[in-house]
Order: structure tokens, then C-alpha cells, then sequence
């Protein structure tokens, strides 16, 4: 089957990648040349596993293509995927669909009869009805179908998710377009059982913002318990299993950290909230999950601050991992951001190391040194910060970096570290939803640092970031 994909960024490059891994020709449109070129020479806009591999091979098995010419790459396709874009500019609430209504403008006249036009893009609950009426203005309606086909993928894990989901959703109202899309997913229908849920248009879109929404206040509620835990005496870690065992709940996302973030959450529960207040709809679990978060975001600064005596001033911290989750360069809505940005305000100077994020970092956060080595991001630290649990960070050698720290504190945000072994080798610790006993220790820093300050060595700087080749 041929099929044309609308839009080469993160959803798009996946499912176009994975559809010609099921044997289909596929064509991924971009009107950005200079990226179709890197593509077709191998080189990624991304970072997601096993992604390069994937398109290496389908392009030289002829099965993958990119191109610039809309025209010529829809012509004869019996699905067009659209998957552009939708974060929300500044400002703005929710997902923004503008991109996605300029593609269906340009799409609309050069479409076979017969084509199935879908969905990808996260985008707000009734934006399929609106791309109905815009091809429609063009092509009459028994000619083509608009189906909404919401991407459940996390990045990280985005290619094995697409290969082997939990199940696919289509909002779809014409027969026609149901039969040629469930002969496209066959393979996961036919050789993993993949469940197949066939459902209204707009349901279809609400489906994928309330699992958003559901799967952010899980978070959310672990993050408010593991607070509980630090005060009670608790192990939220503890906690977690006691509760995840219970198969109504699963464990999944229920470990503790400084909030959600990336683009899917974030956008899905905004744009359910838009939603609901536009039908005068009260939403007030999602309305406290998005406020309960970002707030959680700017409380982890306060945190290291108090885990530092309560004064920051001119003291180094290192910020191990940037990028809101591993496994991707990914910095959107990371929680890296604001703690950085507020422990900045308070006067520290952030020395900063992340596997693949540094680049992206770069553009969103200023006046940091960036580290490729994350012993040397450390080197005289007054404190080392854990925000992204990469398996690298998770594998650092305590002792090694307790060489290169000026003070032996070491705030671990994702409780990724045997901060048992830290404290053996002389770490004052703070981890989350732990005891406030554990903390013990960190008192004194504060009366020790203004006799340090003077004397605080400068000469650590950061070594050079290396560009990931493109």
C-alpha cells in the first residue's frame, strides 16, 4: 500500500518509518529541504532508539522515502497520514492545529478519489469535523474520508510502542475507510492481537487527551505522596509498590520525581481543559494537576536550597540530566527548566552534563556551562542535582565523583542512585517521598560555606560541547 506521511518531526518520522517496516511504500513530506536532505542521507532531526536503523534500511530497500513535493507524494497514496506539529506557541492553551489546517488546504485538491485522510497530530477535539469542511470545499464528500488516529507513543520507546501497541484507536465513520485501515495495521491486529477500538471522530480525539490527562495526575498524585512521605517518615518508593501491585492502579508511573514533562502530557491535559471550558464543563482534578505540577517543577529549587542551608548565593551546583525523560533529546517542558531558572535567580552559578541534550538545552537555557563528561560537570560542585535518570547517570561512580565535588551533597530528584552506598562514602543525601531523617547532616553546610566562599576555587570550566552529527 502506498502511503504519504504529512510532516517529518517526531510522530511523523516514527510512523512512517514503522509503516514501510510493515512492507508499505512510504513517502514522509517536509517542506524544510535541508531536513529531507539530512534524511535521505541518513542523518536524523531527532534522537529516538533504533530509529536510524530503521530508516537506513527501509531507504535502501526502497520502501522509505522524503521529499518536498506534496503533489507528487500523495499522488496515488490510499492514506495520507497528516502528523505536523501542534505545540502550542507562547501563550497559548492546549494543542494549536493551524499547521495542520494549512496541510489540509494544500492536500485538499490534490488527493485520489478515495482517500483516506488521517489524524496523526495530537490536536483539539473537533479538528477533524474542521478538516472535513476544508477539503470538503474542494472535493466532494463521498470521495474521501477524515479519520482520527491518535499516536499513543512515549519517546524513548517510541519505534517498539508503534510496532507492538496497547491498541489502536480510529475514529472512523466510513466503512470503506474502516476496511482499508485495519488492512494497514493488520500486522498488529493479526500477529500480536493488538486490540482495535472503532469509535466516533471526536471520541477518537478525546480518547487520546483523557488518557494524557489521567496518566498526568497519576503522576501528579505519586509526587503529592511522596511529599506526604517526607514529613510522615515514609518511603514513598515502598509506598509505590504497595499500591501498584493493586492491578486497578499498575505501577506504571508511579515513581516519584520533579514532575511530568515533555509534549504529550502537558498539551493533552491543556487541551481536554480547553475543551471543558469551552462547554462549560468543570474539569477540577485537571485544572489541580497542571497547577499541583508546575508548582512542583519550581518546589524541587527549594529543595536544593534548603538542602544547601537555605542560601545559594554564588555556590556551583551540577544538574545531572536535562531532558525531561531518557532516551531523548527532548527538552519540551522539561523539569530541568524552571529548577535551573529559579536556582539561577537565587544566585547559583549550574554547571550542566546531559547524554544527547545538551544542544536543545542550549536554546532554552542561559548563562550555563555545558559538560560532555558528567565527572567533570561536578568538579568543585557545592552540590550534585539528579533530574533525568539515564542509565549513565544511574551507573556513576559515587566515589569517583566524590573526588571532583568541593562538598559532598548530592540531591537525587528521581531517587535513581543507591544513596545508601552515598552515604558510606561521605554523601550528605536528599532524595524524594524518604524520610526527613536521611537528611541528616545538611544543617551545617550553611555554616561552613561563608568561611568556604572566600576560598572557592575557579578554575574548573566546562570542556567544549561536541555536536551530535546530524
Amino acid at each position: 500500500m502506498k502511503i504519504a506521511v504529512i510532516g517529518t518531526e517526531y510522530v511523523g518520522l516514527v510512523i512512517g518509518t514503522c509503516f514501510a517496516e510493515w512492507g508499505n511504500r512510504v513517502v514522509c513530506v517536509d517542506k524544510n529541504a535541508d531536513k529531507v536532505a539530512d534524511l535521505r542521507h541518513g542523518r536524523m532531526p531527532i534522537y529516538e532508539p533504533d530509529l536510524d536503523e530503521l530508516v537506513e534500511r527501509n531507504y535502501a530497500a526502497g520502501r522509505l522515502d522524503f521529499s518536498c513535493d506534496l503533489a507528487m507524494s500523495v499522488e496515488g497514496a490510499a492514506i495520507v497520514f497528516i502528523a505536523v506539529g501542534t505545540m502550542p506557541h507562547l501563550g497559548q492553551e492546549g494543542a494549536d492545529a493551524s499547521l495542520l489546517y494549512v496541510a489540509a488546504r494544500e492536500l485538499a485538491p490534490l488527493i485520489s478519489v478515495n482517500t483516506v485522510v488521517v489524524i496523526k497530530s495530537t490536536v483539539p477535539i473537533g479538528t477533524g469535523d474542521a478538516v472535513q469542511r476544508i477539503i470538503g470545499t474542494v472535493r466532494a464528500a463521498s470521495t474521501f474520508a477524515v479519520v482520527s488516529n491518535p499516536e499513543f507513543l512515549r519517546e524513548g520507546i517510541a519505534v517498539r510502542d508503534f510496532l507492538a501497541p496497547d491498541r489502536i484507536v480510529l475514529g472512523v465513520e466510513d466503512e470503506w475507510a474502516y476496511k482499508r485501515l485495519i488492512e494497514l495495521y493488520d500486522v498488529a491486529i493479526e500477529r500480536r492481537n493488538t486490540p482495535v477500538i472503532i469509535t466516533m471522530r471526536r471520541t477518537a480525539e478525546l480518547i487520546k487527551h483523557a488518557a494524557n490527562a489521567f496518566l498526568a495526575t497519576k503522576v501528579t498524585f505519586i509526587n503529592e505522596l511522596a511529599d506526604l512521605c517526607e514529613e510522615m517518615g515514609s518511603d514513598v518508593g515502598e509506598l509505590a509498590l504497595g499500591m501498584g501491585l493493586d492491578k486497578r492502579i499498575g505501577a506504571s508511573l508511579l515513581a516519584a520525581g520533579p514532575g511530568y514533562g515533555g509534549s504529550c502530557f502537558p498539551k493533552g491535559a491543556l487541551a481536554l481543559l480547553q475543551t471543558a471550558q469551552e462547554h462549560g464543563v468543570a474539569l477540577r482534578i485537571v485544572e489541580e494537576t497542571l497547577a499541583a505540577n508546575e508548582a512542583r517543577k519550581r518546589r524541587m529549587a527549594r529543595k536544593v536550597t534548603e538542602a544547601l542551608g537555605g542560601n545559594i548565593d554564588g555556590l556551583i551546583i551540577a544538574v545531572l540530566g536535562l531532558t525531561f525523560r531518557p532516551d531523548t533529546d527532548d527538552m519540551r517542558d522539561a523539569p530541568s527548566i524552571p529548577l535551573i531558572e529559579t536556582l539561577q535567580r537565587l544566585g547559583a552559578r549550574i554547571q550542566a552534563y546531559d547524554p544527547l541534550g545538551n544542544e536543545n538545552a542550549a536554546k532554552v537555557l542561559n548563562s550555563v556551562d555545558f559538560y560532555e563528561d558528567l565527572y567533570e560537570c561536578a568538579r568543585n560542585a557545592d552540590a550534585v542535582v539528579v533530574v533525568t535518570e539515564w542509565d549513565a547517570i544511574r551507573k556513576i561512580d559515587l566515589a569517583q565523583l566524590k573526588q571532583k565535588v568541593r562538598q559532598p551533597v548530592l540531591i537525587d530528584l528521581r531517587n535513581a542512585l543507591d544513596m545508601e552506598a552515598a552515604r558510606q562514602i561521605g554523601f550528605r543525601v536528599c532524595t524524594i517521598g524518604r524520610s526527613a531523617s536521611e537528611q541528616k547532616g545538611l544543617q551545617d553546610i550553611a555554616k561552613r560555606r561563608t568561611r568556604q566562599r572566600s576560598t572557592r576555587p575557579t578554575t574548573a570550566r566546562p570542556v567544549p560541547i561536541t555536536i551530535r552529527e546530524k
